[in-house]
């Protein structure tokens, strides 16, 4: 590909971003001049469609063309599986690093709201692009970034170098921020949580944002963007739909089947019924994160079949709960099966219905309050908290 190509590339990627309201005209010029390509590796597994699933890999080695167009269009590009353990050319386990999409990247910097002489610290490094970003801005010496894995740090590192960009990449816990540098007046994280670590709050100033992607165990995320407070409380309205990568450490091992049915048969014993509420209409992003609101300790799974049917399972993580409930194309009704001390199907329709009575809210109109007390998700006001059943 030719250099004249490459910057049409850009250029094409800068013009998408822009009319998408993600890429604003204070952030142009840092995009220009910290260009992605410096900061992917030549081996990615470009994202497709929904963002959750890879392609195929490409190697710059073998096909510079293709690897250029996936740098420049606006999708992730997946650059480690299982943690560095998986070799080859194939699909991993589960993706563990990469260099996330622009829209995503620039959107969240816009919640970030930095401005001139303003420190920030960044949990989860990556391939080193947001952080370079944040450097050109700022300076490099007022951006600190976590990063947990060593050999990615490392990368990382080499990359910020080559684009002569020197924020201080520290290799630790990302729970633990680095309090070397604190205070800080901005706090992003480039990954998933499901409870919003207290040391992030401790070492942001007060009426400094925090920006981190948040997330049900059931499932669902959604960026969230916190103001500090000067009694070290936090609190903020969620802002956009997000996929990313869990923070290492808030990483949950799920139970496999057979821990549910001690080496019975289904039904297992389990309670039949039938139901009005489809299981397709509870499978959507925000559907999944207002249902994982009200029910803690439960998680999913589907069992596909060829016939386009499937199979809904939901599981509570004691392994002492669980349901299915089986969707069937053009069906009414679908067969309910329940057993254990939870009645999980009964809770997830529960759940959909209080949605329906607040009017199908978008995540627009949740919120997020921690404090001393824990953390809880609002609706339209912290004083109208979710009402999270206790399982």
């Amino acid at each position: 590909m030719t250099p004249r190509t490459e910057e049409a590339g850009s250029s094409g990627l800068a013009s998408a971003l822009v009319e998408a309201g993600a890429l604003t005209s204070d952030w142009l010029p840092t995009f220009k001049a910290v260009p992605r390509e410096l900061f992917v590796p030549d081996r990615i597994w470009p994202g497709i469609a929904d963002g959750t699933r890879q392609a195929t890999l490409v190697d710059r080695a073998k096909d510079a063309d293709a690897w250029f167009q996936a740098v420049y269009s606006d999708i992730p590009l997946t650059t480690q599986w299982d943690d560095g353990q998986h070799a080859g050319d194939g699909l991993g386990v589960t993706p563990t690093s990469s260099s996330s999409m622009p829209r995503m990247v620039f959107s969240m910097l816009a919640d970030l709201g930095v401005q001139e002489g303003h420190r920030v610290l960044e949990i989860g490094t990556g391939t080193g692009w947001n952080a370079g970003l944040l450097s050109h801005r700022l300076g490099g010496a007022n951006v600190v970034s976590v990063e947990y894995d060593e050999d990615v740090a490392k990368d990382a590192g080499e990359n910020l170098r080559g684009a002569d960009l020197s924020p201080l990449v520290i290799v630790g816990d990302g729970r633990s921020g680095h309090a070397g540098g604190s205070p800080y007046d901005r706090v992003i994280a480039t990954c998933s949580v499901g409870e919003v670590p207290r040391t992030w709050i401790e070492q942001t100033c007060p009426g400094g944002v925090i920006v981190a992607p948040w997330g049900t165990e059931y499932g669902g995320e959604h960026i969230v963007r916190l103001v500090v407070g000067a009694d070290s409380t936090a609190s903020g309205p969620f802002t956009r739909s997000s996929a990313f990568m869990r923070l290492r450490q808030q990483r949950t091992e799920r139970p496999p089947f057979s821990a549910y049915f001690n080496g019975r048969k289904w039904p297992a014993g389990g309670a039949r019924s039938t139901t009005a509420l489809s299981p397709a209409d509870i499978g959507g992003w925000l559907q999944q994160f207002v249902i994982g609101l009200l029910l803690p300790g439960a998680f999913w799974r589907v069992e596909r079949y060829d016939d386009g049917s499937y199979t809904l399972w939901t599981y509570s993580t004691d392994t002492e709960s669980w349901a299915s409930a089986d969707y069937v194309p053009k069906a009414d009704r679908y067969e309910v099966v329940q057993s254990g001390p939870r009645n999980l199907w009964d809770e997830t329709e529960g759940a959909y219905r209080w949605w329906e009575e607040q009017g199908r809210p978008g995540f627009e109109r949740f919120g997020l309050t921690v404090d001393g007390d824990g953390e809880r998700v609002w609706l339209d006001s912290p004083y109208r908290p979710v009402p999270i059943r206790n399982p």
